[in-house]
């Protein structure tokens, strides 16, 4: 799972816009000179998605953490006991279709993709966190796989829309696998060590049109090869929620 990733800027959107023929200007901070800085969760990130009226391939400025049709609120109540807001930034596939938060966008096809330049999970290797930031190889932004929403303010009536990132299982993953603090209670090849999906340049389009078999196809994590993967140097700026839980707890 991730909690930290460093968006697209304008220049690097050029490959989406090529890809997917997106005409239209760069929305929110994509392109602000501030910028690079990372995303936190609840930050504000690019999207993109079919337009639900026109099927059309849209930019959208969302919140990082999705919000459910039931929620009071944009940003989720804090967590009984632990002091933190519920998060909502990840949704595990395998109950993607199950957990309120996530079940209705994913009936419904509500699939996304986040354009990121880079981001950034736990290494406890050393019996200490530190950050890993993973790259393309290649040298191009990755394409991750993700769900949107649409929520409504029942008291204001604003519209807020938000998105989260779909993890899958690493445990079997050469470089992945060594992301994030060890459980104790696990055998080592039941970790359930997740990690964030960036889908293949061919698998886009599957993932944003296809059947929900088409799309839970496309889902898989890439290869060793095709990572640009070490220890972080800590001088990106952060967004959204400035404190990082080192623990990674699990989220919905």
């Amino acid at each position: 799972m991730c909690n930290r990733y460093h968006p697209a800027r304008a220049e690097e959107m050029t490959f989406y816009r090529e890809v997917f023929g997106v005409e239209e200007p760069p929305r929110g901070h994509i392109g602000d000179p501030l910028f690079p800085r990372d995303i936190g969760p609840f930050g504000q990130g690019v999207f993109l998605r079919t337009a639900p009226d026109s099927g059309q391939l849209q930019e959208v400025l969302g919140q990082w953490g999705l919000i459910g049709w039931f929620a009071k609120s944009a940003v989720p109540p804090r967590k009984p006991g632990r002091g933190g807001p519920i998060l909502t930034n990840n949704a595990r596939m395998e109950t993607i279709g199950e957990k309120p938060t996530f079940r209705d966008p994913w009936k419904r096809g509500q699939r996304c993709i986040i354009p990121a330049w880079s981001y950034v999970e736990p290494n406890w290797e050393s019996g200490r966190n530190q950050w890993w930031r993973f790259r393309r190889a290649d040298g191009q932004p990755w394409g991750m796989a993700g769900l949107w929403n649409t929520w409504t303010d029942k008291q204001t009536g604003e519209v807020v829309e938000s998105y989260t990132m779909v993890t899958l299982n690493a445990d079997h993953h050469p470089l992945l696998n060594r992301m994030h603090r060890p459980d104790p209670t696990r055998p080592t090849t039941m970790q359930d060590k997740r990690a964030v999906v960036p889908l293949h340049p061919a698998a886009f389009d599957a993932w944003l049109r296809g059947t929900v078999d088409e799309a839970t196809a496309a889902l898989a994590l890439p290869h060793i090869d095709d990572y640009d993967a070490g220890p972080d140097q800590p001088s990106l700026l952060t967004g959204g929620i400035e404190k990082q839980d080192p623990d990674q707890l699990t989220l919905l």
